[in-house]
């Protein structure tokens, strides 16, 4: 360990010459206006939130399972990632981008959490999980059917362990059904979910993949609603239990609309490019230095809009008269529309939008969200202060509790930096905890990042 005790491992801002005093976010820098630093050392990070005393292992990796974990840490709950060696989490070699030589994608899906490395295909290794088990309330996993059952780490073996575990799965497809043994990745949940074939700017064009991992997102909200579901089930009879969800379902989920008409008609809606399939106009418009959305698909606002546009006609217009008209004719309407907004800017014609209290917004890029004051003001750009990264932007958390609010208290974990403190919680002396490295059962943590944090 180059000189690293087990104590420096399990108190690795300890004093001493030479090093920093203070846990990362102490005294952090500013980040400005609205923006929010690390508090708390890893003692104390826990301390917050609705879910706080709630303890999470989890065995997930890319990025569905590690969203699940990430809304509970951001909740308060004690997420102990758990990563495999060499190597960990496939995202922590997502690079570019990179900062000072970390993954940007690890430390967005991974902060709040502890990390350990266990081995768990050696017995020592396998045997501190199942410790961790006996304490925990949940254990997720993304593992392909049948892996854990063959390492004895399924859920009738872990069960047995705690019967009051809830131990929640995530995979391509779901634990039943023909495809329960292939894996997924969220492109291909997109296609087969019906996602590609109603995104895109035209019926008649290419599948057009949605930007984010929008299966890969869900899936994992979806998990983090069942643990939270299936957490309340515990506190009122103790049992536990297994749930799983997949990115398959998380797609078709999103389907809500569309699948609506089509069961409706026998019809397969396809890609309309920014409208919607059942209201208008409620979709972008063209405006002379760019577009805007607007949503003046009610009567109410419909009416108002012809009228601050100076466009009377179109209320009138039997083609545009109801919903119905306007979605039978939604061509003949986004042309009358794009040239009566060409004749101003996105900035005039959004000012008067909110004049008449019609809804309609500006249509940003990612850096404009991040840097639009609603966005800070709601506390969906924190900052943190990672001991190699340094100060570091993430997002946020997106679920607003006045009584218990949830936050983003700590960095992403180094590699197995928390392995040795988690195995002195659960009652490894000194001596077993060094025996468990030197026999590759567990990793301690990598000294070069760790002097790279000094």
């Amino acid at each position: 360990m180059a000189g690293w005790s087990l104590w420096d491992l399990l108190n690795p801002y300890a004093a001493r010459p030479g090093r920093r005093k203070t846990p990362p976010g102490i005294s952090a820098p500013t980040a400005g206006p609205g923006r929010r630093t690390i508090e708390e050392d890893t003692m104390g990070a826990r301390a917050f939130g609705p879910l706080q005393g709630m303890t999470v292992i989890e065995l997930c990796h890319h990025m569905a399972g590690p969203t699940c974990g990430l809304m509970l840490a951001d909740m308060g709950a004690d997420v102990n990632k758990e990563e495999k060696a060499p190597g960990g989490d496939d995202t922590r070699r997502n690079v570019p981008p990179a900062i000072n030589g970390e993954s940007a994608s690890f430390m967005m899906m991974n902060r709040n959490k502890r990390g350990i490395v266990l081995d768990l295909k050696t017995p020592e290794g396998a045997a501190a999980l199942r410790k961790l088990v006996a304490k925990a309330d949940v254990l997720t996993e993304n593992f392909r059917p049948g892996v854990l059952e063959r390492l004895g780490l399924g859920y009738d073996d872990l069960k047995k362990v705690n019967p009051g575990l809830i131990y929640a799965s995530i995979s391509g497809f779901g634990l039943t059904g023909p495809y329960a043994k292939r894996g997924g990745f969220d492109l291909v949940a997109q296609g087969m979910s019906g996602l590609m074939s109603i995104t895109g700017e035209r019926p008649d064009g290419p599948p057009v993949k949605v930007g984010p991992p929008v299966c890969d997102i869900t899936a994992g909200l979806l998990l983090a609603l069942g643990i939270c579901a299936a957490y309340s089930h515990r506190l009122k009879t103790g049992e536990g239990q297994r749930l799983d969800t997949s990115l398959m379902e998380a797609g078709i989920t999103l389907t809500y609309w569309q699948s609506t008409i089509a069961f409706a008609t026998g019809v397969a809606p396809r890609a309309m490019g920014s409208a919607h399939p059942l209201s208008a106009p409620y979709q972008a418009v063209r405006c002379s230095d760019g577009y805007i959305n607007i949503a003046a698909n009610t009567a109410r606002f419909w009416e108002k809009m012809c009228t601050m546009i100076g466009a009377p006609e179109l209320f009138a217009d039997p083609r545009f008269k109801t919903n119905g008209d306007r979605l039978a004719n939604l061509k003949e309407l986004e042309a009358e529309l794009n040239a009566r907004f060409e004749k101003d800017t996105r900035e005039a014609w959004l000012a008067k939008f909110e004049a008449e209290g019609i809804p309609a917004g500006p249509i940003f890029d990612i850096l404009e969200m991040h840097q639009d004051p609603q966005t800070i003001a709601r506390e969906m750009v924190p900052t943190v202060d990672h001991p190699v990264a340094g100060s570091v932007q993430t997002i946020g958390l997106p679920i607003k509790f006045q009584g218990t609010p949830g936050k983003v208290a700590m960095p992403s974990p180094l590699f197995g930096q928390h392995t040795a403190e988690v195995l002195a919680e659960l009652g490894y002396t000194e001596t077993e905890i060094e025996a468990l490295a030197a026999g590759n059962a567990v990793h301690l943590g990598d000294t070069a990042s760790r002097e790279a944090a000094e």
